[in-house]
């Protein structure tokens, strides 16, 4: 009696435990859509997303330089990212020796642990640099820190969540299915491009969502390499400006002026609705993937 009492006890607190950790989510975008009321109660939306003019003296906050400028450089990061990730991941799960795995795998993941402030001083010492010394041979002339700079930086962070979770789903495609294509007369790069890519590009695409849910809210390696001026880039080598950026920068400072730190927590927001819609996203592909397996 006293041992399933325990458990019952057990039990409801894990569960509590559980809805709390659920909840915080709810929690933290109900605070700061409480916190950001002030500001969407005295400009429409169209005027905060659609204006590039940011003067928080003169009361006007507009957010298109800073979403484009987050846009700009996760577009970028992802575009570098996908096919380097896509190649690794069908090396270390079809090709590479258990050897050869073994060794690459755990640096791989030794990326997701590496701080983001030694990726963006990794960026300022090595990349900045290259870019500017690459600008003349295209034509153009830049200080290095741009949005190029920013995206190489950002597809370098997103390898080992990217490759990891993609290299877990290429191995759960049944090794029946592989025999099958070679008994077929296939070849193994055959067997791997039409039939184990065929079966594993959901779940590459879920593992893509994170990445770029990772990506998307990055601050402080972008923050280091971007160039942070309030203006819409027009080319990969002009500067930018993203929205944790401006949060990082900003939040804090010169919060006497009516609306910042409104403005600065609905950027906040934003940040939070846009990465839980593509964590969301990723999540119903990866539960997709599941139910075909079983």
């Amino acid at each position: 009696m006293n041992r399933r009492l325990r458990d019952n006890v057990a039990s409801k607190l894990m569960l509590l435990a559980t809805i709390f950790s659920s909840l915080i989510v709810f929690i933290m975008a109900f605070a700061l859509f409480q916190r950001s009321s002030p500001i969407l109660a005295t400009q429409p939306l169209s005027e905060l997303f659609l204006t590039s003019s940011w003067h928080p003296t003169k009361g006007e906050f507009g957010f298109y330089p800073f979403i484009i400028g987050t846009l700009s450089v996760t577009g970028l990061a992802l575009i570098l990212a996908i096919p380097i990730c896509l190649l690794s991941t069908i090396y270390l799960a079809e090709y590479a020796p258990s050897k050869v795995r073994g060794t690459i795998k755990p640096l791989i993941d030794l990326l997701a642990g590496i701080p983001s402030v030694v990726y963006g001083l990794w960026g300022v010492l090595l990349v900045v640099p290259l870019i500017r010394y690459v600008a003349p041979f295209v034509g153009t002339t830049t200080t290095g820190y741009s949005v190029l700079a920013g995206g190489i930086v950002l597809a370098i962070m997103v390898f080992p969540i990217i490759i990891s979770i993609s290299d877990e789903v290429f191995r759960t495609v049944a090794f029946e299915v592989r025999e099958a294509s070679f008994a077929l007369g296939a070849t193994k790069w055959q067997t791997v491009k039409h039939v184990v890519m065929r079966k594993a590009l959901p779940g590459f695409t879920g593992a893509t969502i994170l990445g770029f849910s990772r990506a998307f809210g990055e601050t402080m390696a972008v923050l280091m390499v971007i160039g942070n001026v309030a203006k819409a880039p027009s080319s990969l080598f002009d500067p930018a400006y993203s929205l944790p950026a401006l949060i990082a920068n900003n939040y804090g400072e010169m919060m006497s002026i009516p609306l910042y730190d409104s403005a600065l927590l609905f950027a906040a927001l934003i940040l939070l609705l846009v990465i839980a819609v593509f964590s969301i996203l990723a999540r119903i592909v990866l539960l997709k993937i599941e139910r075909r397996g079983v």
